[in-house]
């Protein structure tokens, strides 16, 4: 089963709060050590929303509530730069200071990997997905990335000190992508990446562009943005989501853990060497065998709770701003409204359900922390603080909309 950490800052630390009635502005200069920087472009990380520094490197952003956002910066010749900025009950002003992008300016050797295409080719994978969406993204500037495999630890890295570029034509969108950081654990099919999304309408007819209203409703509802949207609002069950919870049993056919490490310390343990002719001790590796395969075993199995879960059981305020979800072993949210779809079940992400469970899309939250907090548009605060499976596991930047997306219905 594939696993996926979601810490991009697309769900990370993002809100906006409806609660105020008034709007601010975040204004203030690009510069470099020296001078203001005319020309650099200045975004809202999920959003549509940017703007351009005027000749003396000074910007405004304007009509923003309170929540939290982080700006992005990029400017030919320097380094992207973000930004985390908090509005609460008045206007911001910033200091946005750029570094020089020396490996723009110098002439770079760069070593080449044989298999650099290989880890490339996994990256899209599990970084734009494998959805029918997917199948109409590309990545227009993959010289950018840099990739490293740690053999050892059977991890693969992705970084970049560039924007990447993914055209999505299935949605309508062209991302500016800033990958903080991109990791892959092949032993526990673990993924985890973060950055700052920016998203840009793709030119199109007006056939085109009903295609991609349609095409954006689909991939926005059910999604864990629209969970937690509704979810802050009190209406997820009218929204059509079930939640449940899978329970963490202890595995019957594991052995205690104790017993697991004694068998395995008195197996490696080799017979004392006595007499006058030493011969070394041999091992039973039928034993060593059995017993090593019962340290791999997972010491819970999941446990499919039929039980509805009441929202207002998890959730609490936790500010003006922010809501709060906590609960002990695993959330499985059911989207009521949309089948899991043939594509979904020929993945590694597929979640077990029991045979009188309808086939509607499943998800499973796990808590890596105490809690998470939430904002009203769906943003998630607190970093890595959740890992899903299923479903939201299995859909990634070819199924993202931006942060203020609004489904026609709602407009």
């Amino acid at each position: 089963m594939i696993k996926s950490l979601l810490a991009t800052s697309f769900l990370i630390i993002i809100g906006l709060c409806a609660f105020a009635q008034n709007t601010f502005t975040i204004s203030g200069t690009v510069r470099d050590s020296r001078d203001g920087l005319p020309g650099a472009s200045i975004y809202l990380s999920g959003y549509k929303i940017a703007t351009v520094a005027d000749n003396d490197g000074k910007f405004k952003l304007q009509n923003l509530k309170p929540g939290s956002y982080d700006l992005l910066v990029q400017i030919v010749g320097y380094l992207p730069y973000s930004k985390s900025v908090i509005i609460s009950d008045q206007s911001v002003t910033v200091d946005l200071v750029l570094k020089e992008n020396v490996a723009q300016l110098d002439e770079v050797v760069v070593r080449a990997d044989p298999n650099r295409q290989k880890y490339i080719n996994q990256f899209r994978e599990f970084f734009i997905g494998k959805s029918p969406n997917s199948l109409q993204c590309k990545i227009l500037n993959p010289q950018v990335l840099n990739v490293d495999f740690d053999i050892t630890k059977s991890t693969l890295t992705v970084s970049t000190t560039e924007f990447l570029v993914v055209e999505n034509k299935a949605l309508g969108y062209r991302l500016k992508y800033m990958l903080d950081h991109f990791e892959y654990n092949s032993r526990t099919h673990i993924i985890y990446y973060s950055g700052h999304p920016f998203f840009e309408e793709l030119k199109a007819s007006a056939a085109k562009k009903k295609k991609y209203i349609a095409a954006r409703e689909i991939a926005y509802y059910g999604s864990s943005q629209h969970f937690f949207r509704s979810l802050y609002a009190g209406k997820s069950k009218e929204e059509g989501f079930i939640i449940n919870k899978m329970l963490k049993i202890p595995n019957p056919n594991r052995y205690p853990e104790y017993v697991i490490n004694s068998n395995l310390e008195k197996i490696k343990t080799l017979p004392e060497k006595t007499g006058v002719r030493k011969s070394a001790g041999k091992i039973d590796t039928a034993l060593l065998n059995f017993w090593t395969k019962q340290k791999e075993m997972p010491r819970t199995i999941d446990r499919f709770s039929r039980g509805d879960v009441r929202p207002d059981t998890l959730v609490h305020d936790y500010d003006e701003n922010l809501k709060y979800l906590s609960y002990t072993d695993a959330l499985i949210v059911q989207y009521t409204k949309e089948k899991e779809s043939l594509a979904y079940s020929k993945t590694g992400f597929w979640i077990f359900r029991p045979l009188d469970v309808p086939e509607n899309q499943i998800s499973v939250a796990n808590l890596t922390s105490s809690g998470v907090r939430f904002y009203e548009n769906g943003g998630i605060y607190d970093s890595r603080s959740l890992l899903y499976e299923g479903y939201w596991a299995y859909e990634k930047v070819a199924d993202m909309v931006p942060m203020d997306y609004i489904p026609p219905a709602k407009i």
